[in-house]
């Protein structure tokens, strides 16, 4: 696998420093950030054939190829969620995960228009939340969930806005996505569902500007009138809403190990997101699929101080984060004074 660029020495200190310091995450997939030894365990129980015969085998197949390969094994993943009660597995390995980065607080996305031909609504809506509920007072990590329309699926959108409405109601949902192929598949297809859910008080977010240019990041902004961005680094190539990004500091999930892998950047230069900081853009650093890119949140940051950025500035995006959640201020207070105490430690 070729190396990520780097250009600065980091200290094991420093790696110490950057695990234990509190985290918050809010762009990272449930069924993605589920890792192989996992669902290797949920294709067992299912019955579910997997390309493999063993585990080593398939551990080994969660080494990142090329795009079509982390596609396939995406899909293979989702294929092995067969009952609600899987969902409360996944969920109590993620938030072990999490916690193992001192992750404090997330929000993740989940695939939407992938799950509701499978299970009831409410089947999967009650699943959630005891996985939750169990998850963090095993694990001390909170979790709410943005399931995502899939914009190769264009027809679930209303399904999915249902759906989510009535996980809202039930405090486990906090917002509505848009995920899946941006290839062929505008931000504009979309743009009734958005305005829907807008009108219900949900919070909105979509994926752009990864393997679309800036011209999908105008269409979340425009049609969808987006909360925030996932990804949105391919902003750099259109100075004008590079500048718009800057004025409005409409957030941007930032995925550095995941733009690598998917060759959004190459492997040889510095990755975007030093540009959009400097530039004054509101970005946020997160791990997307962090199994099938080998990373994890503090390797993240690691990254990027192997890139160059000093303390400071990763503690900047790291309050970033907490800012750019869908928390209330109140909520915000108490995670603030988190950070704040381990400052001062």
């Amino acid at each position: 696998m070729n190396a990520i660029y780097s250009n600065t020495p980091v200290s094991p200190k420093f790696v110490d420093r950057l695990r234990s310091m509190p985290k918050a995450e809010l762009h990272v997939h449930l069924e993605g950030a589920t890792d192989a030894t996992t669902v290797w365990e949920l294709a067992r129980r299912n019955n579910v054939t997997l390309p493999a015969s063993t585990m080593e085998e398939w551990q080994a197949m969660y080494t990142f190829r090329d795009f079509n390969h982390f596609i396939d094994i995406y899909f293979l993943a989702t294929e092995c969620m067969q009952t609600p009660d899987d969902f409360i597995f996944m969920i109590e390995r993620f938030l072990e995960q999490q916690a193992q980065h001192n992750i404090k607080y997330c929000e993740a996305f989940l695939s939407a228009s992938f799950m509701l031909d499978k299970f009831p609504q409410d089947e999967i809506i009650a699943a959630l939340i005891e996985g939750v509920k169990r998850g963090e007072a095993k694990h001390g990590t909170r979790l709410y969930f943005i399931p995502d329309i899939a914009r190769h699926e264009p027809e679930t959108g209303h399904r999915v806005l249902d759906f989510v409405l009535k996980g809202k109601e039930q405090g486990i949902f906090i917002g509505l996505g848009l995920g899946g192929k941006e290839v062929g598949f505008p931000p504009e297809l979309f743009s009734d569902v958005f305005a829907e859910a807008r009108r219900q008080g949900l919070h909105v977010v979509a994926h752009a500007g990864e393997t679309e240019g800036p011209q999908s990041i105008w269409g979340a902004i425009r049609s969808l009138q987006v909360e925030r961005i996932g990804h949105g680094v391919r902003a750099i190539e259109d100075q004008q809403l590079v500048e718009y990004l800057r004025k409005t500091q409409i957030p941007l999930e930032v995925s550095p190990c995941s733009n690598y892998r998917l060759k959004v950047v190459p492997f040889n230069e510095p990755h975007p997101i030093r540009v959009l900081m400097d530039q004054g853009v509101y970005v946020t650093v997160n791990t997307d699929d962090p199994p099938m890119f080998s990373t994890d949140l503090t390797s993240e940051y690691l990254l990027l101080a192997r890139q160059g950025f000093s303390w400071d500035e990763l503690w900047q995006l790291n309050l970033n984060t907490v800012e750019a959640s869908f928390l209330s201020d109140e909520e915000k207070a108490i995670y603030r004074a988190e950070w704040q105490a381990f400052v001062l430690q």
